[in-house]
C-alpha cells in the first residue's frame, strides 16, 4: 500500500492508504477498541511511516468495521517492509472528483447515513485535490495548544475540518505557509458528540484531514 495518512488517533496512530494491487483504500487496524495502531506495532525496525511510502504489511482479508467503515483490515503477525516511495504525480489517479467530500456537504456524517448504504459504499476515506486550501489556528485556551483546521468546500459549502496530520501540523506550528494546491486525505472519526449538543443528539463521525500532500507551485 502507498501511505496517504498516518495521523493522530488518541495517543496512537491511524494508518491508511491505497492497496496498489486493487486500487482500493485500506485501513490497517488492530484489536483495540477503535482499531488504532500503537507505534510499537509498526514492525519497521523503528522507522516511522511517512506519506507516500510504499509499505508491505501483513493483513487479513477483513477487519472490524465498527458498524460503518468499509476499508478496515486486521493486522496479522509478521514483519512490515518499506518498499519505496511514490510521488504526488504517481497518486493523482487516486483523486476522487466529486461535488461532495465524504457523502455530504456537512462537517460530519452520521453512522446511520453510512449504514443505509451498501457495505462497499460506506467510504470513510477519500483523496481530494484542493486549489484554494486555507488553514486556521483555533488555539485551545484551556491547554494553550494549537488546533489547526483546514478550510475546504463540499457541495459548494465552505466547511472547516480538523487537521490530524502530525507532520503538517508541526510545520504549521513553525510558521509554514502552505501552498493553495494540495492533495488531502479525508477521513471520518469514530462517532463523537460535542458536550454542548443536546442529550438526544446522536454521536456523529467528523470529517478530518488526515494527510496533506503539498503540490509544487
Amino acid at each position: 500500500m502507498v501511505v496517504l495518512a498516518n495521523s493522530w488517533k488518541h495517543d496512537d496512530w491511524c494508518l491508511a492508504g491505497i492497496d496498489l494491487d486493487t486500487g482500493k483504500w485500506v485501513r490497517p487496524v488492530t484489536g483495540l477498541d477503535d482499531g488504532r495502531i500503537p507505534q510499537t506495532d509498526m514492525k519497521l525496525g523503528g522507522y516511522f511511516p511517512a506519506l507516500l511510502d510504499i509499505l508491505e504489511i501483513p493483513l487479513d482479508s477483513s477487519g472490524p468495521d465498527f458498524g460503518f467503515e468499509s476499508e478496515n483490515r486486521m493486522i496479522i503477525p509478521g514483519q512490515w517492509y518499506h518498499r519505496g516511495k511514490m510521488t504526488p504525480k504517481d497518486i493523482r489517479k487516486y483523486v476522487k472528483r466529486t461535488g461532495y467530500v465524504l457523502h455530504n456537504r456537512k462537517m460530519f456524517v452520521s453512522p446511520k447515513e453510512l449504514q443505509q448504504k451498501p457495505f462497499e459504499e460506506r467510504e470513510t476515506l477519500q483523496l481530494i485535490q484542493v486549489d484554494e486550501f486555507r488553514v486556521r489556528n483555533t488555539r485551545e485556551k484551556a491547554t494553550d495548544k494549537n488546533n489547526w483546521k483546514g478550510i475546504i468546500s463540499s457541495g459548494r459549502r465552505v466547511i472547516e475540518v480538523k487537521i490530524t496530520d502530525p507532520v503538517f501540523s508541526e510545520k504549521l506550528n513553525k510558521g509554514h505557509n502552505p501552498p493553495s494546491s494540495c492533495f488531502l486525505t479525508m477521513s471520518l472519526s469514530m462517532p463523537y458528540k460535542p458536550a454542548e449538543w443536546d442529550k438526544d443528539e446522536e454521536p456523529v463521525c467528523w470529517k478530518l484531514i488526515a494527510g496533506v500532500i503539498e503540490l509544487p507551485k
